[in-house]
């Protein structure tokens, strides 16, 4: 093979390529976990960056944990160095991960067999839904899934798996001893106080190493056979150290050097609790120190280790340091072959197996042991004259009944050698010592009859001489006189005296002495000239327990096992067997057995009823718990063992002569007993036939086969039997029930299949149906079948065909009933798993149809009635009874998958023929879909079982396929039949709709995999929904309009195929509506109630809009469709009914968009408001409308847009009327009258104003509710609606409200949704929100969207494009109510609300030179292009912003322009000044200082001159004759201002500060200049107007104004006549201030509003609007200038009323002068003079109908309510002035204290 790539850099992977080609599938040889892993880390790998980006840092740190691991996990699979036992270990690991990762990354769940995936299509759907809850149960149990999962009856049963530990001494750091010493190590059960364990040795020299240099790094025992109840309990490693040296460490005198004892040292303990955890987990060895105590009184050495447990510290000495022993602790399980088969390392270190005391959990045959653990206890000695008590040593000796000392019998412990003698260790100066030594003696047993141990006592002296004397012993034979040996328990022994002379060479002098007690009284007389004299004051305890397999401690078993010696007692013996304890029985089992069979050779007759009884008994009890684990013992003794050739004869006429006699006998335990031991007496009557048959070469096997149809034939006698009325006999079939599948296997060594077939299905039959037996037979009955269909019988087909029809008449009977429906579905499943395992190889065609005969019809029932059930029971929500739970629903639904799956189109076609009439037919049909649709709308499986619903879907689509010709053969023209068919379209709708089914939502891997598996399942379903809808001919009619919801349902699936098969049937409804009533109305109002909900659900895509748009070009195409109607006006209506549901899909796909995405609430509700005018506007859905009303409601009541919320909720307020027609339940609405239901939203739209502060839009509700009361004489409403009103009253006075910025955004390119696209809207901003926020937001919102720089009009190109452009910048409000802010004495806070509410256009301005530019001055040519913008809807409204209907442009020219600054500059300085007279801004007067000091010096600099230069020039005035009264507009306003600045000046005199002095004084001067300086440009103004003098010019203003001066009034508020920096620099040519200004992009475009009064000084800079004029060393400042907020405009009157004729003031005039110049007081003080009290005129707040129109939200149909009062209403209409407004500029003020 040649390639490109060098070879070196190539590896082949061998590999099986199937259906070679173009689409050539390539599937490598390798381990299929390994391709799994490598698969799945590939789909993680995307998944897992996702996580990262949606911020899930915590589980995309674990997933990458997971995946590192996998990675190591596949390596080392690939490796292939792994044992057999390794790899299972390493397929676990890698399971439980990817399982792991599949559940939190919401990936499907694997089904697994033996940790690989199973192949769907080798199982049944039963297995498949058995592993997958497996998987997700846990995944340990994917070891034992499908058939694996089920244990067959019969099999050995599984041994516990015992634990091994492994302990391994590093080393011993205490070198203080300098001794040699031994270690013993334990283990200690605390709870029972008593060692568990042998004691492991270890022989250290004095220098801490190992005694033995051969045992360097080997000092490790292996503590075997600890079962699990072992593990839990409350276990410590004790290890003692025991020293050999001198009597005492430190004192060197006592005792001579060469003289060694063996002296008590420490302890140390390790709780076995506190490490179990951690070394269960580990593979490898882990380290552990243990501190070894030391004991401060010897007395008490013996329980040392119980002291360190319970920390009686006063009893023990800890150790100086930290150190001790260093042990290493490892756990390991399985037996003994296996744990040396894993571990060879640690067998080739000699490890010493250290036993348990006792018998492990299981004890097999040839495992045998005769170990006697003696523990030497202790003492009582005399102290013999002596002044201090003895040091006293035992030593023990094993002696042969010749006298022979044994050597080799005596074990101190594991690890080191056995030796022929023990020496106790000393305990120093104690006559009554504890020594609690545990010796083990493994004696021979052929050496154990006749041997005796004997203890010797000895004083060890401390003297010169170090002399151990002998003065004492003791001894006891090992067995008794009867044959048994010592018993478990302690003995007291007596001890006899002797001296150090005594040689005890002739053993028989003492051994006819009593040992004990007990042997005393068998032998009282003895002469008391003996040798030895007992010493009755002294005595010595010892304690034993035999762990032996081949000698006993009880007098009856032994006597059954020697029952040859007493040939007449074995009738008793037999007798006696059922008092021998359970555990001496399983100790000796198989020589038992073996005994019952001799003595059943040696006189069958006699003896085989008794032998039959007791083989009955042992047998039962090996049914006991406790000894369950010994049947692996009885099954190895039967099939190696037995030898009983001619035993089958006696125990089948045993066996038949109890179930014979079962009818007759009252007390039927025995024969219980009988049928609960069946399993293992056919297990010895076929191994004895077995036997015989090769002894005798097949001899008798007729009478055995007789024998046996014998045996059978009772049985089914016994089960045959009424037994409703004996309790007994019910026990005695249960138990035959139970026992009986176990026999099968032992049959079928002796006979066929066919026969033992016939044997079961007899029994079976014989059994009485359902309604003869209580529930309790039932259950048994049943669990006898299910393990028959386990049973290996059942595996054979020939088998098989004779059992099943049985079988599922059973299961029939109680699936009718519906009894015991969990038993019959495990049976089901069974079955189907078996018949889907025969199916591969063997045709199962006669199966399926018997099981499709029976229980088809009974399991469809059967699964309606669970669904039904459950569904109830979730309504309930009470207790689910067991039949109704998911699982069992799951179980039910897998099986009648299974059979359908099974079925081919013969049994389908055999089916269908079985039907008797039509009418069985539809009540058929009918099941199985409705099970069909259940299953498509429970969700039976969960959502991650994608295996498990794709092949439900491919069973359901492929059974649809075949019942649909019945359907359309059956029931279609005459027979028709509605509701057959409606469910077959019900189901293929659900079904087209299945979330499992939406490839789109698939990765493109799965994608493909379930593409190339079963194809598209969505397009073959809609092939079979589109035939079945062309067959129905002229029944169409019935379906419409019922399904035209469900069939959009199904357009609105993604997929094009699917799509192009439906959308023509919408045509074919519409066609045969219009032939039915020469309209569709029906298919159009049907089909957009469905669209407006299928889409609001997530349905639906861009593509669908387009697809739909297809619907126009139908009406075209078929001209023979459309000859019998006119063709058109069916064109006309059609092509407008799609295009109407066209543009609704727009709206709606983009309200589903905004939904479903992360959109802002500014999107969503923009959307919302878009469809809701489309419901009202177009389509008029009045409910739609309502429905989109409350979304749109709760949205704003999201994102705290109060008002908004109110409006939105007037639209529903609106549709209601004060009437008491009833009105029904609606969305959260109750069942109520029309009057209550707008009452309520009245109050609820009146509560949302006043959260929004919009409390003038409230006050006509409270007046419309209070009408409604009043008329009812609802005197408590009422009042309580007028104190509301009321306090809204306060609130407007009181509260402090922020007046919103206004912004203009345009939304340019196609990638907008389409209710933004190509659209310009004004939005009303949030509280403190500036055009920078604002245009942050918006980017925010589109992060795709460019922001435009400039504000021109964007071209077709940028419309067009795919793309997002913004463009962005402020507005300036054109308030509509101008009447309220022209009225004098009008508070601010009221006019604010009119200057920012209902407000319907906007504008803003853009400056610009016309003609040549005059350098020295550059008004001349500055001129203003002014655009209004009119909107759909005043704002607020129902939404934040909307769209701008339309556009006027015009052209402010210079002079203009200029009237306008002037005007805005008077009307601000007299705000300011009135606000100061009224003491409205109290204390710090810097404001006033700045801004007179702002006009004035700017006009000395150049200021208002500059206008004067442009407009009073002699040349423009006579080049500009149309401009002669602007011209002296100007001079007035020029004039004013100097009036103005006077009366300023004066307020400033009394309130400045004596410190400020100098400043006012400089201002005096400049004004003085400024006057002389406009002397010469205005004639009219006198000299003497100063301060404080009452000429003309002070009090009198201009003529009133004309038209085209009101209307300037409200252009361009903003600018002044100069610029004023903080650091003194001037502004004199506008026009570099508005080319200053930046781009729409990041501020405003022109002098437009944007910031709210009370914000005014936001800026940086303290820049204030004067007079034009900067220079051009200025101009490097722009980039300060830019953060310029303009002033608001404050349109008002002139400030003084006309004077009289002959030039003196009135009385009027005279007041206001008082009130402008002199003290002031409030408006409202009721001292004021006559005169004064003229302004105020009266107010009406009667209910006027004339002011509704005010309102625009408000309808004709409203009633009374009117808008915000604007209250005074009646003002003549020459008396119009204007209030002083407030502005507060705290900034100005600090800045200027600075």
């Amino acid at each position: 093979m040649q390639g490109v790539f060098p070879a070196s850099y190539i590896h082949l992977k061998k590999a099986i390529v199937t259906n070679r080609g173009p689409h050539e599938t390539v599937a490598p040889l390798e381990d299929p976990i390994v391709t799994e892993v490598t698969s799945t880390l590939q789909e993680w790998a995307l998944l897992w960056k996702q996580l990262y980006v949606k911020h899930k840092v915590d589980l995309f740190y674990k997933v990458r944990h997971v995946m590192m691991e996998l990675i190591d996990l596949r390596r080392q699979l690939l490796s292939g160095h792994l044992t057999q036992d390794q790899s299972r270990d390493v397929k676990r690991h890698i399971t439980v991960r990817l399982d792991w990762g599949n559940e939190h990354l919401g990936l499907d769940l694997v089904p697994r067999k033996e940790f690989e995936m199973v192949d769907e299509d080798q199982i049944s759907v039963s297995d498949l839904y058995k592993m997958h809850l497996s998987s997700r149960h846990s995944v340990q149990q994917s070891t034992t899934q499908g058939d694996g999962g089920r244990q067959r009856h019969g099999e050995p049963c599984r041994v516990p798996v015992p634990h091994h530990l492994l302990v391994n001494l590093k080393s011993f750091t205490y070198n203080s001893i300098g001794e040699d010493t031994d270690i013993f190590f334990s283990l200690y059960d605390l709870r029972e106080g008593r060692t568990i364990s042998e004691k492991f040795m270890v022989r250290l020299n004095k220098n801490g190493g190992p005694k033995n240099p051969e045992k360097v790094d080997r000092l490790c025992a292996l503590f075997t056979d600890l079962s699990n109840k072992d593990m839990k309990r409350d276990l410590y490693i004790v290890s003692q150290v025991i020293r050999t040296g001198r009597m005492l460490l430190n004192d060197s005198k006592k005792g001579p050097p060469h003289v060694q004892y063996r002296r008590p040292y420490g302890c140390a303990v390790l709780a076995m609790s506190d490490v179990l955890q951690t070394i269960s987990e580990l593979k490898e060895e882990k380290d552990f120190v243990l501190k070894v105590y030391t004991c401060n009184n010897e007395n008490e050495w013996y329980q040392i280790h119980e002291n360190i447990i319970r920390k009686s510290s006063t009893k023990y000495t800890a150790p100086s340091t930290n150190y001790g022993l260093i042990i290493s602790l490892q756990l390991l399980r399985g037996d003994m072959e296996q744990v040396r088969r894993e571990n060879p390392l640690i067998f080739s270190r000699n490890v010493a197996i250290t036993r348990k005391l006792g018998f492990p959990d299981v004890i097999m045959p040839g495992d045998i042991r005769n170990d006697l653990y003696l523990t030497l206890e202790r003492g009582d000695f005399e102290r013999g004259g002596k002044s201090v008590q003895k040091n006293i040593e035992v030593t023990m000796f094993v002696l042969y009944a010749d006298g022979e000392i044994l050597k080799d019998c005596i074990s101190l412990g594991s690890g080191e050698p056995t030796v022929p003698e023990h020496r106790s260790f000393v305990l120093y100066h104690n006559n009554s010592p504890r020594w609690s030594e545990v010796i083990k003696l493994p004696i021979p047993i052929d050496r154990f009859r006749g041997s005796h141990l004997r203890f010797e006592f000895r004083h060890c002296s401390t003297k010169d001489k170090g002399e151990k004397k002998l003065f004492g012993f003791a001894f006891t034979p090992l067995m008794r006189e009867d044959g048994t040996t010592l018993s478990d328990e302690s003995h007291e022994l007596y001890v006899y005296k002797c001296d150090e002379n005594t040689t005890f060479s002739n053993h028989a002098l003492y051994l006819g002495l009593p040992c004990c007690k007990e042997d005393f009284n068998s032998c009282p007389s003895i002469p008391s000239s003996l040798i030895f004299q007992r010493s009755t004051k002294e005595t010595f305890w010892i304690s034993t327990q035999l762990s032996s397999t081949k000698l006993t401690q009880n007098v009856d078993l032994l006597a059954l096992l020697k029952w040859k010696a007493h040939p007449d007692r074995v009738m008793d013996i037999l007798g006696r067997l059922r008092h021998v304890s359970g555990e001496e029985i399983v100790k000796f089992l198989q020589d038992i057995l073996d005994t019952l069979f001799s003595i059943l050779d040696d006189n069958t007759d006699k003896y085989g009823p008794l032998v039959f009884q007791s083989l009955v008994f042992i047998i039962n009890l090996l049914r006991d718990s406790k000894y369950y684990h010994f049947r692996p013992v009885m099954d190895t003794y039967i099939q190696k063992h037995f030898a009983g050739a001619l035993a089958y004869k006696e125990l089948i006429r045993c066996l038949k002569w109890y179930m014979d006699r079962s009818a007759e006998v009252v007390r039927q335990d025995h024969i219980q007993e009988a049928m609960r031991a069946l399993e293992y007496l056919f297990k010895f009557i076929v191994q004895s036939r077995i036997l015989y048959s090769r002894a005798t070469c097949g001899m008798e096997e007729e009478q055995f086969r007789t024998s046996v149809q014998e045996l059978f034939q009772s049985i089914r006698f016994v089960l045959s039997l009424d037994s409703r009325n004996s309790e007994t006999l019910i026990f005695t079939q249960a138990a035959l029930l139970n026992s009986f599948p176990a026999i099968f296997d032992e049959l079928l060594q002796m006979f066929t299949v066919q026969e033992v077939a016939e044997f079961v299905r007899g029994t079976l039959g014989s059994m009485p149906s359902t309604v003869h037996i209580g529930q309790s037979m039932d259950v048994v009955k049943l669990q006898s079948i299910a393990r028959t269909v386990d049973s290996r019988l059942f595996s054979f087909p020939e088998s098989r065909r004779i059992l099943l029809p049985v079988v599922l008449h059973h299961i029939h009977l109680h699936l009718r009933q519906q009894k015991e429906l969990l038993i019959c579905s495990g049976i089901l499943s069974s079955i189907f798993s078996i018949i889907k395992t025969s199916s591969l190889d063997t045709s199962v065609q006669e199966e399926v149809e018997m099981m499709v005969e029976s229980l088809l019809d009974v399991l469809l029932q059967t699964l309606l009635s669970i669904m039904s059930k459950s569904q109830s029971q979730e309504a309930v929500r009470g207790q689910r009874c067991p039949q109704c739970t998911a699982e069992i629903t799951g179980e039910y639904v897998s099986c009648l998958l299974s059979l359908l799956r099974q079925m081919t189109d013969i049994h389908f076609q055999h089916l269908m023929e079985n039907f008797q009439s039509k009418e069985e037919l539809k009540e058929f049909l009918l099941k199985i879909l409705c099970v069909f649709r259940n299953l498509m709308k429970l969700s039976i499986f969960p959502r991650d079982w994608n295996i498990m619903r794709l092949l439900t879907s491919n069973i359901i689509l492929t059974t649809a396929q075949y019942l649909s010709p019945a359907l359309h053969k059956n029931f279609t023209e005459a027979d028709f039949d509605f509701k057959v068919w409606n469910s077959y379209f019900s189901l293929a709708v659900l079904y087209i709709n299945q979330p499992s089914l939406q490839l789109e939502n698939l990765s493109p891997a799965k994608r493909k995999k379930v593409l190339d598996k079963y194809g598209d399942m969505r397009v073959m379903m809609t092939y079979e929904l589109f035939s079945m809808w062309q067959n129905l001919g002229e029944n169409k009619i019935h379906f419409i309009p019922g399904m035209i919801g469900p069939f959009l349902g199904v357009t609105l699936v993604p997929q094009v195929e699917v799509r192009n098969i439906m959308i023509p049937i919408f045509h074919d409804m519409m066609d045969w509506e219009q032939r039915k009533n020469g309209n569709f109305k029906q298919v159009e109002a049907e089909l957009i109630d469905k669209l407006d909900s299928l889409v609001s659900e997530g349905k639906g895509d861009e593509n669908y809009r387009e697809l739909f748009g297809l619907l126009t070009q139908l009406f075209g195409p078929y001209p023979s469709l459309l000859e019998k109607i006119e063709q058109e006006t069916w064109r006309e209506t059609g092509i407008s009914f799609v295009t109407s549901v066209t543009r609704l899909m727009e709206r709606l796909l983009d309200y589903r968009d905004c939904m479903k995405g992360d959109e802002t609430e500014n999107k969503k509700i923009g959307c919302t408001v878009n469809l809701l005018n489309f419901y009202k506007s177009e389509i008029n859905k009045e409910e739609m409308y309502i429905r989109y009303i409350h979304k749109l409601c709760d949205m704003h009541l999201q994102a705290e847009n109060y008002t908004e919320a109110a409006f939105t909720l007037l639209l529903y307020w609106e549709l209601l009327h004060w009437d008491e027609r009833p009105l029904k339940e609606f969305l959260h609405y109750p069942a109520q009258t029309e009057w209550h239901r707008k009452e309520g939203l009245c109050r609820k739209v009146i509560h949302y104003f006043n959260k929004g502060k919009c409390w003038e839009y409230g006050i006509p509700l409270c007046r419309e509710l209070a009408f409604q009361y009043e008329s009812l004489y609802d005197y408590q409403s009422l009042s309580w609606i007028r104190k509301m009103e009321a306090a809204y009253y306060d609130n407007i006075m009181e509260q402090q409200r922020l007046e919103p910025e206004f912004f203009r955004v345009g939304f340019y390119g196609r990638k907008f949704p389409f209710f933004l696209r190509n659209k310009e809207f004004v939005c009303r901003g949030h509280d403190y929100e500036r055009l920078e926020a604002f245009q942050q937001r918006m980017l925010g919102e589109f992060p795709q969207a460019i922001a435009m720089q400039h504000p021109n009009q964007p071209d077709e190109a940028i419309l067009q494009c795919d793309a997002q452009y913004l463009q962005i910048y402020a507005v300036t409000p054109v308030p509509d109510s101008v009447g309220v802010l022209q009225m004098d004495r009008v508070p601010d806070r009221i006019k604010s609300f009119y200057r920012v509410n209902n407000v319907r256009r906007f504008r803003y301005d853009r400056p610009f030179h016309k003609g040549p530019k005059d350098r020295e001055n550059e008004f001349k040519s500055l001129w203003i292009e002014r655009t209004t913008l009119i909107l759909t809807h005043p704002l607020p409204g129902i939404s934040r912003w909307f769209e701008v209907d339309k556009r006027e442009l015009v052209e402010v020219s210079p002079l203009e322009n200029a009237i306008s600054v002037v005007e805005n500059k008077n009307q601000e300085l007299r705000t300011l000044i009135s606000q100061y007279q009224h003491k409205q801004l109290h204390g710090n007067i810097n404001l006033l200082s700045m801004t007179l000091n702002g006009v004035i010096d700017a006009a000395v600099n150049g200021g208002i001159a500059r206008y004067q230069e442009a407009f009073f020039d002699k040349e423009y005035i006579s080049s500009h004759p149309e401009d002669t009264e602007k011209i002296t507009q100007l001079k007035d306003l020029m004039q004013e201002q100097v009036h103005i600045l006077g009366v300023g000046l004066a307020v400033h005199e009394k309130l400045v500060h004596p410190e400020m002095r100098p400043l006012h004084k400089k201002l005096i001067d400049q004004f003085q200049m400024m006057r002389s300086s406009l002397c010469h440009g205005l004639p009219g103004l006198d000299k003497a107007a100063l301060v404080g003098a009452a000429p003309r010019g002070i009090l009198a203003s201009h003529s009133p104004m004309s038209p085209e001066s009101f209307k300037l009034l409200h252009r361009h508020s903003e600018t002044g006549n100069l610029l004023i920096l903080a650091d003194g620099m001037v502004v004199e040519h506008p026009e570099d201030f508005y080319r200053m200004q930046a781009s729409p992009s990041s501020s405003s475009l022109s002098s437009t509003h944007s910031a709210p009064s009370q914000m005014i000084n936001s800026a940086p800079s303290t820049i204030r609007v004067g007079s034009p004029s900067l220079p051009d060393k200025y101009r490097h400042n722009r980039e300060m200038l830019m953060l310029l907020p303009p002033h608001r405009e404050r349109p008002s009157s002139a400030m003084y009323t006309n004077i009289t004729e002959n030039g003196q003031p009135t009385n009027l005039q005279r007041a206001l002068f008082h009130q402008v110049i002199g003290p002031c007081k409030p408006c409202s003080d009721p001292n004021l003079s006559v005169a004064e009290k003229v302004l105020t005129t009266p107010s009406s707040w009667s209910l006027d109908s004339g002011t509704r129109e005010a309102l625009p939200f408000l309808s004709a149909h409203v009633g009374s309510v009117m808008a915000p009062p604007v209250p005074p209403r009646n003002v003549p209409p020459d008396s119009s002035s204007s209030t002083l407004s407030v502005f507060v500029f705290s900034e100005l003020q600090s800045i200027t204290t600075c």
